[in-house]
């Protein structure tokens, strides 16, 4: 066990392909598409910046340097703004440029898009035995409380991986990983099966896996020993699976908070306009 363990180091995977939202990802990276004025990723490192992470580890692909360049002051901007005098914008990029201060970035390469669990293998020599946080660039969380740092309490609790869930509508649960659960405390639960995309009707429960994760390093050996699937995929829920056939625990948490899902246009849409009802600069746009 590794309770009561601070977590320090976040893995985000950030290689896909972004199918979905061709024909636009051919030439600009998903992950940086905005939610209102700032990008997905954004959202994303602030997130676990506040869960307490002190490092993230970009799983990136070969050509999507650009992601990580956000994270990176700009200097050559901050000069043609002090030269023509534009202070509001220049203080205001360096204030966007702060918020990621005392924050270590890195990244490991994933050279084919070999499934989830693939991407986070990619980074076991960077985490060594320390327990770490998966994020994945689809799922944003708008919160009080930061939804990785509701999830950082459960693992001090106990000690094991940690699994963010929530209800949907029994008629969506199908497009989901589905699971079975047992309740253990509030809003916690006890993952006995995880089911990807169940037939309708099938769904043990209307509980899903949103793509955030607090994880132990004992995952890795889990995820080498899985048998791909046919087209070379690892799953990190086939991983988690067989952990739980073996005995392990894996804990569910019912998040507080409202789930925006950005891994489609339509979902990237509707996410915009729900924040931008709720922002002041926004919400009296017609």
């Amino acid at each position: 066990m590794m309770r009561n363990k601070s977590i320090k180091k976040a893995v985000l995977p950030i290689a896909g392909l972004g199918t979905r939202f061709l024909p636009l990802s051919k030439t600009f990276p998903k992950e940086l598409w905005p939610l209102l004025n700032r990008p997905v990723l954004d959202y994303i490192v602030k997130e676990v910046r506040d869960a307490g992470v002190k490092e993230v580890i970009f799983v990136n692909s070969l050509g999507k340097k650009i992601v990580e360049n956000y994270f990176k002051p700009d200097r050559k901007m901050e000069k043609v703004l002090e030269k023509r005098n534009k202070k509001e914008l220049l203080s205001k990029l360096k204030k966007d440029q702060n918020n990621f201060q005392g924050l270590k970035f890195s990244s490991v390469i994933q050279k084919k898009p070999l499934g989830d669990g693939h991407a986070i293998l990619q980074a076991k020599e960077k985490i060594g035995k320390d327990p770490f946080m998966v994020s994945f660039g689809d799922d944003i969380v708008v919160s009080k409380v930061p939804c990785l740092l509701q999830m950082a309490k459960v693992f001090a609790k106990y000690g094991q991986p940690v699994i963010a869930i929530k209800k949907v509508a029994l008629e969506k649960v199908s497009l989901y990983g589905a699971l079975r659960v047992k309740k253990i405390g509030s809003r916690t639960y006890q993952i006995k099966e995880i089911i990807e995309k169940p037939k309708p009707g099938k769904a043990p429960s209307n509980f899903v896996v949103v793509g955030k994760y607090i994880l132990t390093p004992e995952v890795f050996k889990y995820l080498e020993e899985t048998t791909p699937l046919f087209k070379g995929e690892i799953l990190l829920a086939m991983a988690l699976e067989q952990m739980i056939k073996d005995g392990k625990m894996i804990y569910g948490y019912e998040f507080e908070g409202d789930w925006l899902e950005c891994g489609n246009i339509q979902g990237w849409l509707e996410s915009n306009l729900f924040l931008a009802k709720r922002h002041p600069d926004f919400k009296n746009f017609k």
